[in-house]
């Protein structure tokens, strides 16, 4: 019997997660799952710290509003282990011991690292923990000694950064962590309501567990083709980001209705209207399920706290043959 391969992806808990995060990443951790994997699910609340320490009091809230999106998507406890970074101390100690042979030019080429630093201009960034992030990150994934990590293309170079850290500790030390590979899947790219990429720090998101007329008015203000000025006017939809939702949400109509942009019969107010209401009915599920776990929180605190106990299992396994290979298992055996 083939052994089940070990999956490891997490969510930074910044706030609740939008349609570009179900499509680009939970869709495929439900499928990860629902195919036998060993999967570790984590909200990472020390990574959301490195960015957030000056106003550290919303992490427990957005940890509560992403476990609940992690189980909207379908995300299952009994098949999946979700849990909370920081229940799982094994993941600190070990990034400290990476931290004591990972060459500082290695963090300082990282391409992520320089974008972000642009980014995030408002952030006091020049911080030890950010430059070492990506450390922690192998750390996070190398403890539960993960075969697979899907991500996004813009997260490879810390997946390979992770991978030379292995490379470095099995040369250093002795053989104890696999070489994890990247999953990559081709997701549909959902643009924010103004055309730019979807993201909370441009306040440009649709919710995963919106209101109905929330989404609806967030449709009605959404950025439409710029090259139609008048409604007589035919329309470019191949660069209208209403039109990719029509793509994605409106499947069976997208032809139809790409032929009457082209052909000027429909204006974008009548095409706004439509991607809205197939958008309210796709996410009407999620919202529903989403009350009913709101509304019983202390059932997924118990999800959490299982979950980090059955993580902290695997990690404490980890870290202590680390630490017998180090040669710093003090007192550990008879």
């Amino acid at each position: 019997m083939e052994e089940k391969k070990i999956v490891l992806s997490g969510m930074r808990p910044t706030g609740p997660l939008h349609i570009g995060h179900l499509f680009g990443a939970l869709k495929n951790w439900k499928k990860l799952q629902d195919e036998g994997n060993n999967c570790f699910y984590m909200i990472a609340d020390w990574h959301a710290l490195s960015t957030e320490y000056r106003c550290p009091e919303n992490i427990r809230k957005n940890v509560e509003e992403i476990a609940i999106d992690l189980l909207v998507s379908g995300l299952d406890p009994e098949k999946s282990t979700i849990f909370i970074q920081s229940l799982v101390p094994e993941h600190v100690e070990l990034h400290l011991i990476f931290s004591m042979f990972v060459p500082i030019p290695w963090l300082e080429r990282n391409p992520v690292y320089k974008e972000q630093i642009k980014e995030l201009k408002e952030k006091e960034l020049n911080t030890y923990g950010f430059l070492g992030y990506p450390v922690l990150q192998a750390a996070d994934i190398l403890i539960y000694k993960a075969n697979y990590v899907p991500i996004g293309v813009d997260q490879l170079p810390h997946l390979e950064l992770t991978r030379e850290i292995a490379r470095r500790f099995n040369y250093l030390y002795r053989n104890i962590f696999p070489i994890p590979e990247p999953l990559l899947t081709e997701t549909p790219k959902i643009p924010g309501i103004d055309g730019r990429k979807m993201s909370k720090s441009y306040n440009n998101c649709i919710f995963i567990g919106e209101e109905p007329d929330s989404i609806r008015n967030k449709i009605k203000n959404m950025f439409t083709d710029p090259k139609r000025i008048y409604r007589k006017d035919p329309g470019h939809p191949d660069t209208c980001p209403v039109f990719v939702y029509q793509q994605i949400f409106n499947t069976q109509s997208a032809d139809e209705i790409k032929n009457s942009c082209l052909n000027a019969k429909i204006g974008c107010t009548d095409c706004k209207k439509i991607v809205a209401e197939k958008l309210v009915e796709f996410l009407q599920p999620f919202y529903k399920k989403r009350k009913e776990i709101e509304n019983n929180r202390k059932d997924l605190w118990e999800i959490l706290t299982e979950g980090s106990k059955k993580a902290r299992q695997m990690a404490k396994k980890t870290l202590d043959e680390v630490k017998e290979a180090i040669r710093m298992d003090y007192g550990e055996k008879d």
